[in-house]
């Protein structure tokens, strides 16, 4: 057992140590949002050596090899709506993925849209947020019919569905494999599908889409799923930090929201 005077020693340093590994921490999280007790939530569990970003509003993992982001994560909530900034329109490339990014040349004439992964109009709060959100890191190639189509109605229903609820936990992404292909010098992937989860924390209650990328005439009722069903498929754990018995309970649901 160590004497009083050595605990009186040691003491100050071990604090120390603890601040720094906490601080540590949370650098390698990247988080760096407004609230950091509850947007953190949203975020899937980072895998071994994976390239994450953090900006004033999202947090993204970036995929150098398909030159895109594996997933986008970020709260919406009810007050962020209804009003705010125009949209940008300005592409950019982000400052800070190491590796760079896509840039306007590899979607020039490509035939595919610059797809958000995290929508501009989700962002439009914040003249910072607004522009962060056109990042090239934060798009996808989509085909027009998609992105202007069924994705921009799902967009819509989720920004409904965070007025409805208050407060939405959002992660959205391409499903990434080997063999897509490619647009541009940078040979950016084709991603073939797209994903968005969402939890209502306030409701408890947790819902899934999986769409091709494809102009679609079908209801978005025809492409949802469990948040399980989904991390299956991609091999993630989507909301890792919410408890272990409630993320059970949200995860399983497969009800459609009203």
């Amino acid at each position: 057992m160590l004497k009083l005077k050595q605990i009186n020693v040691l003491k100050p340093l071990l604090l120390l140590w603890i601040a720094a590994f906490f601080l540590g921490l949370n650098s390698f999280r990247g988080y760096r949002f407004e609230d950091q007790k509850e947007l953190p939530l949203a975020c899937p569990l980072p895998l071994a050596e994976e390239q994450i970003i953090s900006h004033t509003a999202y947090l993204l993992s970036y995929n150098e090899q398909h030159e895109q982001a594996n997933w986008v994560a970020y709260m919406l909530t009810s007050s962020k709506l209804g009003s705010g900034v125009e949209r940008s329109n300005r592409f950019l490339e982000d400052p800070l993925v190491a590796t760079g990014t896509a840039t306007n040349a590899d979607y020039a004439k490509s035939g595919y849209d610059r797809g958000h992964l995290a929508p501009a109009a989700d962002m439009s709060w914040s003249l910072e947020v607004m522009q962060e959100s056109f990042y090239y890191s934060n798009m996808s190639p989509q085909l027009p019919g998609f992105n202007r189509g069924i994705w921009k109605k799902l967009e819509e229903k989720v920004r409904d569905w965070a007025l409805q609820y208050d407060t939405l936990y959002v992660v959205t992404g391409p499903v990434l494999t080997a063999g897509l292909p490619t647009i541009g010098s940078n040979q950016v992937s084709v991603p073939k599908q797209y994903y968005k989860a969402l939890i209502a924390p306030n409701q408890q209650k947790g819902i899934a889409f999986l769409l091709p990328n494809a102009k679609s005439e079908q209801p978005l009722s025809q492409y949802f799923l469990s948040i399980d069903a989904l991390e299956q498929l991609l091999h993630r754990d989507l909301f890792y930090q919410i408890a272990d018995q409630l993320e059970k309970k949200i995860e399983s649901q497969v009800i459609f929201w009203p």
